[in-house]
């Protein structure tokens, strides 16, 4: 069997190529910018999420609260550029999420330059994100993000005395982080 395609194909089916927005305070926009990667399976036959940690040595297996599955995760930008990527290069998907996939790829790489830390290269990321999965439910739009740049207002997200919170990861396509009211000076 050949073991890289089946994980395509699995992937297909129930991964999520992911770009979160979570308001920061330490970020140069006020925003931090956050690609994973992750699929997700029954606790009962997650073995495939194992095998998929084992072979690309990287990412995490955490329970998903949402919806009572293992998630296998992978979020450090070095490992998504070095080993994520490369396998959807090798074997890419058969649905239109490879365009989702390129995307993603494109993103990480701007992030692994740095070019998040420029406004154009912020900009560029918030757009191609917002073009991943047209049809998946967004709180925010990339227009409200970028809009908060040009105003030059800090966006910021608390939660009382815990401090900031993560955002729940995407079920598919992009997550946008919720958004508080712009701090006073």
């Amino acid at each position: 069997m050949d073991l890289n395609s089946y994980i395509s194909g699995f992937v297909d089916g129930e991964g999520c190529f992911c770009v979160s927005f979570q308001p920061s305070k330490r970020h140069r926009f006020g925003w931090e910018v956050r690609p994973s990667f992750s699929v997700s399976q029954n606790a009962e036959r997650a073995e495939l999420l194992h095998v998929i940690q084992k072979s690309w040595k990287c990412g995490f297996i955490r329970p998903d609260r949402s919806d009572k599955t293992l998630k296998f995760e992978v979020r450090t930008i070095g490992d998504l550029v070095s080993k994520v990527i490369p396998h959807f290069r090798s074997y890419p998907l058969m649905s239109s999420k490879q365009a989702d996939v390129d995307r993603f790829a494109s993103i990480c790489q701007l992030v692994s330059e740095g070019k998040h830390l420029e406004l154009k290269g912020f900009e560029t990321i918030v757009r191609l994100a917002m073009e991943m999965n047209p049809s998946g439910k967004r709180k925010y739009f990339g227009s409200e993000i970028l809009d908060s740049l040009r105003s030059g207002e800090r966006i910021v997200c608390a939660t009382g005395n815990r401090g900031y919170h993560e955002v729940p990861t995407c079920t598919n396509g992009v997550t946008i982080a919720p958004l508080s009211r712009p701090e006073t000076q």
